[in-house]
């Protein structure tokens, strides 16, 4: 997408956002739902296809791109992204990273245009962070696949049209080998989704449970083919990468609202006759927020840089995602200090987000793993036993 374009696209993003989400954020908290109209603008402004090729339907933006308009999305209530984030993010990608060409073209244009809404179906009970403990198996059974196991806190798996599911299929691999995955849709047999998890935040973003019992697909629904056979973690750990350079970009779009909630009442709140942005400590904690936020978006913008490049597509992305979600739980901290008593209240937008930012620094793997991915890219061989 040239400049132009791209200026357009945010500058629609942002008065949507500012004039239509952010009203009805309390809400969505309220209702646990995102309103229909909302989504259905979604689907008319391409927001479900953003990271999807032209050639598929979506707007194809580059990863330098796509931060930039996650910068956008992050200004308001995660669950707005939510809503396509699984499309152009983890669960697009299983596809772009790994499927094949008639793969792509079955399902990236439905999933462009939100027709259908995709999931990511690979953290289990004993199985997050580190999927080489995976328990889900596929075995061969004539003309399909049989597969057998539980997913759990699966992104939108409670509107999902087709769940991406990460299963074993080679039981006497070692580690993280040994993984495929299939593309599943909603309605094959022995497919359930459990209840909305009752999570501290993020409401209206739904996830659950999936549970698979005995459930067949043909050899075409392995995502990738043939080829694709035990080849699921390295298509998961690509999925995941751009993944963490979306959630910091998005981040840093909540830090940068958190910013100017706390500037508003600063400037407003008065103590002993005089607002309270004339306190130092108070300016201080202003000024670190600032700090922390502008430090994220250079942070991301140069991840995204080189992300595109093909020079850093693993820990740089894992430092933007382990630094800006970090940092967004300091500043939303801040911003609740700053508010005082009635940063702790329902309905003021700082105590939502407060919640909200918390599962940032889990999701997309969690600040010790990202920690991990960095120290042993830095350390090389040293770093391994």
């Amino acid at each position: 997408m040239d400049s132009a374009d791209l200026t357009d696209v945010l500058t629609s993003v942002r008065d949507f956002i500012r004039t239509e989400v952010v009203p009805q954020e309390e809400r969505i908290d309220a209702e646990d739902a995102v309103p229909e109209r909302i989504v259905a603008q979604c689907k008319e402004m391409g927001l479900y296809g953003f990271t999807i090729p032209e050639q598929y339907g979506g707007l194809g933006l580059t990863a330098s791109q796509e931060v930039r308009l996650a910068f956008e999305l992050g200004w308001t209530t995660p669950a707005l992204r939510s809503l396509f984030g699984t499309n152009n993010g983890i669960a697009g990608h299983v596809l772009l990273e790994g499927g094949t060409e008639e793969q792509k073209k079955q399902w990236l244009p439905r999933l462009a245009s939100g027709e259908v809404t995709a999931s990511f179906g690979l953290t289990e009970a004993d199985a997050g962070s580190d999927p080489s403990s995976l328990s889900t198996r596929a075995v061969r059974d004539g003309d399909a696949w049989v597969l057998n196991g539980s997913k759990r806190y699966i992104t939108n798996s409670p509107v999902a049209d087709v769940i991406m599911v990460f299963a074993r299929t080679d039981p006497d691999a070692p580690g993280n080998r040994g993984i495929s995955t299939f593309l599943v849709p909603k309605d094959t047999p022995g497919l359930s989704v459990g209840p909305k998890d009752h999570k501290m935040g993020q409401f209206g973003a739904w996830t659950a449970d999936v549970h698979l019992d005995d459930v067949r697909v043909p050899f075409d629904h392995v995502v990738g083919g043939e080829d694709g056979i035990d080849k699921g973690f390295l298509v998961a750990a690509k999925c995941l990468a751009h993944g963490r350079l979306h959630i910091a970009a998005v981040c840093v779009g909540m830090a940068d609202r958190l910013v100017h909630e706390t500037v508003e009442y600063a400037r407003t709140r008065e103590q002993g006759g005089k607002p309270i942005a004339r306190f130092q400590l108070v300016q201080g904690l202003v000024a670190d927020s600032v700090t922390d936020a502008r430090a994220g978006r250079g942070m991301v913008l140069e991840a995204a840089r080189t992300f595109d490049e093909g020079t850093d597509m693993v820990s740089g992305p894992a430092a933007a995602k382990y630094f800006c979600s970090e940092m967004v739980g300091r500043v939303a901290d801040r911003a609740v200090q700053v508010h005082g008593g009635a940063g702790y209240m329902r309905g003021v937008a700082v105590e939502r987000f407060f919640r909200d930012a918390r599962l940032f620094r889990i999701y997309e793997g969690t600040s010790q793993i990202q920690q991990v991915i960095i120290a042993r890219d830095a350390l090389g061989k040293a770093a391994r036993g």
